[in-house]
């Protein structure tokens, strides 16, 4: 009944389910919005706890990808397909063709890419059933290094919004989630000389970063009090909340995982706190921006131009919000439901 209810009461356009019992494949596939183009989103691979867990990320995650698409004035709209299961399982090829089977269905109103839990190996096995898939090695491949360059960008814009300078050498980063995405902004950091405090769940990729970057380690549970001046979430979603809020020591929060922020409200709390948040859907937006060389038949230096653009779009929500005296996350939500209503496409 609360699944039932969950569906009935979102402004997605389709919500649908999958199952395949000779694969064990569970899948869920949400389209949040077509209005300026087939939904694009990728695939996450997860053991949720429950159906129902795993729906609400759906339900989430389709969403943010209609804004995240729009603000940059892609002729796209947001969607989201999750794999409920252990995604460390080796036996991939039955549940990914399941799973492009399930794409295959929506016939080009819903293209999926890789996400956490999957890569651009899985994808290949989506195209044996599908071709609205993207993310394919040899096209736009992995995005991980774009996603990370577009949150590099964000904290470059809130640096300067906040301290009149974009130069990163000697900020300190707290980097909650050392993988794909985390690594490779790690490496962008350690480049520009910011100091590293990192953490993350797997030993092997937390201890990779520290002795590549000279990154600091915490546990997990330590990330949101390090005394650091940005703190980049670059893990799963829901981490800006109630207990961790009062934890941070932070004047940034700019990072590449989804939903950061439990409830629109913490938003207003970190306001409240004097805490600069870069929106997630904006700061991360990288992935999908690359992703329009097979998409778009982009070629790699405009789809790297657009990536830096982050840093305008970042600096044109922030200065929104100060004259709204709003929230960022809201100032981003207006501008991109204006896009939404206006949209122009390049």
């Amino acid at each position: 009944m609360e699944i039932i209810e969950k569906v009935t009461n979102t402004d997605h356009e389709r919500v649908l389910f999958a199952r395949d019992t000779e694969s064990g494949y569970r899948g869920i596939i949400a389209i949040h919005s077509t209005a300026l183009g087939p939904a694009v989103g990728g695939t996450r691979f997860w053991n949720y706890a429950t159906e129902e867990e795993a729906l609400t990320d759906a339900l989430r995650l389709s969403r943010g990808m209609t804004y995240k698409t729009a603000l940059p004035g892609l002729p796209f709209g947001g969607g989201k397909s999750i794999i409920i299961g252990d995604n460390k399982t080796p036996d991939r090829e039955a549940l990914f063709r399941a799973h492009g089977r399930f794409v295959d269905t929506l016939r080009g109103r819903y293209i999926t890419a890789e996400d956490v839990g999957t890569s651009p190996a899985d994808m290949e096995i989506v195209r044996l059933e599908t071709r609205h898939v993207a993310g394919l090695s040899g096209l736009s491949g992995d995005p991980s290094p774009y996603t990370a360059r577009g949150v590099f960008r964000a904290m470059q814009a809130a640096t300067k919004f906040l301290w009149n300078t974009d130069d990163l050498a000697g900020v300190t980063v707290a980097v909650q989630g050392c993988g794909h995405v985390g690594y490779h902004l790690a490496k962008m950091l350690h480049t520009t000389g910011a100091k590293l405090v990192v953490t993350d769940v797997d030993d092997r990729s937390v201890t990779r970063v520290r002795e590549e970057f000279d990154a600091e380690i915490v546990q997990p549970n330590e990330i949101f009090s390090v005394r650091a001046d940005i703190f980049a979430p670059c893990a799963l979603g829901g981490v800006i909340n109630d207990e961790t809020i009062p934890e941070l020591k932070a004047q940034i929060i700019a990072g590449a995982a989804n939903n950061q922020l439990l409830d629109e409200r913490h938003g207003e709390m970190l306001s409240e706190r004097n805490i600069l948040y870069a929106p997630d859907y904006v700061a991360n937006a990288g992935g999908v921006l690359n992703g329009c060389v097979e998409l778009l038949g982009w070629n790699s230096e405009l789809a790297s131009r657009k990536v830096d653009e982050i840093y305008d779009t970042i600096w044109t929500i922030f200065e929104a919000a100060r004259a709204q005296a709003i929230p960022p996350n809201h100032a981003a939500d207006r501008l991109a439901e204006e896009r939404l209503r206006t949209p122009t496409t390049d």
